[in-house]
């Protein structure tokens, strides 16, 4: 005949643990100690284990002294990396300052380069100078070269110790620009002034006067000067030719900003 199975119910097993929870809560403290380091001596060899693998895990490699540096040391490389980041924050404001536009404004992967003004080199008459960008190695030929928020001119040529500068009043710069809605060709015609000939309607004096757009060169147009006068075309007395003045001030010519666009590429 089969055994009968006994079944205990919840209600009496936590009647039980309840029971054994006061008997040891108002036992002597001799018989909870004599329990607690009974329960350590036969449980003590599996806890050491977990114990040992615990730390195992969570200690880490010991550094040597090549690994670590001093507090002095420590300290003047924090210095030097505030310094670094001042620097930095100095030259985006100049450059903002300079352009008058924030160096996010361009589209693209545009860089704005500042760059120093050899004011001895400053040719007025042939609407020429060089400037020094430090050496960086992303100026190129034909780039735009600004200054007091307006495009001054493009760079020329570019040397080991230095970039030459081409003005917009110098007699071989010609670049594109537009005028309320029209597209022409800017000539320097030295003397500090440029024209864009063959005008078919007569501006007004002042009219703002804008590089326009180029591909690889210019995102956006950006002023260049205004209408000072306009003269009859001598070959076509029926069409104008527009005589423009920099919105630049030469003798304030210090330092300026170049346009990379797409540097590195």
């Amino acid at each position: 005949m089969a055994a009968k199975q006994t079944k205990v119910s919840r209600r009496m097993l936590f009647t039980w643990f309840m029971l054994a929870g006061l008997i040891l809560f108002i036992a002597p403290a001799k018989w909870t100690n004599n329990f607690q380091f009974a329960f350590l001596r036969v449980f003590n060899w599996p806890l050491s284990v977990g114990q040992n693998i615990t730390l195992s895990v969570g200690t880490r490699e010991r550094l040597t002294d090549e690994d670590s540096v001093s507090r002095a040391a420590h300290n003047q490389l924090k210095n030097y990396c505030a310094n670094l980041e001042a620097k930095l924050i100095r030259q985006q404001q100049r450059i903002e300052m300079l352009t008058g536009l924030p160096s996010k404004s361009f589209l693209g992967n545009a860089k704005l380069i500042e760059a120093f003004v050899y004011t001895f080199s400053v040719d007025k008459v042939n609407g020429e100078m060089t400037i020094d960008a430090g050496g960086n190695k992303e100026l190129a030929k034909g780039q735009f070269v600004l200054s007091e928020n307006s495009i001054i001119g493009t760079i020329s040529d570019v040397s080991p110790v230095g970039a030459r500068v081409k003005l917009l009043s110098s007699p071989t710069s010609n670049i594109p620009v537009q005028m309320g809605g029209v597209k022409r060709y800017m000539q320097g015609i030295g003397d500090n002034l440029a024209k864009v000939p063959m005008i078919e309607h007569k501006p007004k004096i002042g009219t703002e006067v804008m590089a326009a757009r180029m591909a690889g060169v210019l995102s956006t147009p950006i002023i260049v000067g205004r209408v000072l006068r306009c003269e009859r075309n001598a070959d076509s007395p029926t069409l104008w030719d527009v005589v423009v003045e920099p919105v630049f001030n030469f003798d304030r010519l210090e330092d300026v900003v170049v346009i990379a666009m797409n540097p590195g590429k």
